[in-house]
Formats: structure tokens, sequence, C-alpha cells
């Protein structure tokens, strides 16, 4: 299975794996970013070994998408971008919900404690 299929068909998988290595963070950072018209609070973890990035993305009207980048052999950077269905959605506990959505409001991104982020 190549990357490609892996955003596209296990979304929920992945984003599983981003909250349980955030959970188990003594402190992680919900950063607030924008470009141009658009903007959006992230929650990011990286795979230095692997040469990966997962992130998590709240944008306004409630869209949520999954960010996945990474190395090819040539050293090249790639980005896959996943928005998220309703179904994906689920997949996110609640009090990380509202935490992306507070960042976002704002305009200010936050550190908090990982654990925080498994509550309803």
């Amino acid at each position: 299975m190549n990357y490609e299929e892996l955003v596209r068909n296990h979304a929920a998988e992945m984003i599983e794996r981003l909250v349980t290595w955030a959970v188990n963070t003594d402190a992680v950072d919900i950063h607030f970013d924008y470009q141009d018209n658009d903007q959006w609070a992230i929650l990011t973890m990286h795979v230095y070994e692997e040469d990966k990035e997962i992130s998590l993305r709240l944008h306004p009207k409630d869209l949520y998408d999954l960010y996945f980048g990474y190395y090819d052999e040539e050293d090249e950077f790639f980005e896959i971008i996943h928005v998220l269905t309703d179904k994906e959605k689920e997949s996110i506990p609640e009090a990380l919900k509202k935490l992306m959505k507070h960042v976002l409001d704002k305009e200010e991104g936050m550190r908090i404690r990982g654990n925080l982020l498994s509550g309803k």
C-alpha cells in the first residue's frame, strides 16, 4: 500500500495514532496558521526517524483534513491532504475538537498537557 492509499483509506487509524501520541506526550502545541484566505488550527506529530509528519487541521466551517508529509528516496518532500468525512471526524476526541476550535477562533496557538486531549 502506498502513502496515498494509506491516507485516503485509513485516515481514522492515522488520527488515532496522532491522538495516542499526543495523549502520551507531556505537553503538545496546537498552532494557528494561515495562508492567503485560509486559516487553520493544527496538531502535528513528527516521525523523524522515518522523515514523516502527520497533522490534523481544522479550517473554518468545521472542515477537518489530515495532512501527511514525507520524503522519498531522492529526498524530495511530498504532501498528501485528505478532507475528512463525517465518519472519520468521529475518531477525533471531543476535547481535541473543542481546543482546536478555540485556537482557530482566537487565532492564537496554545500549549497544553497531552492527557487533556482525550476527554469528552
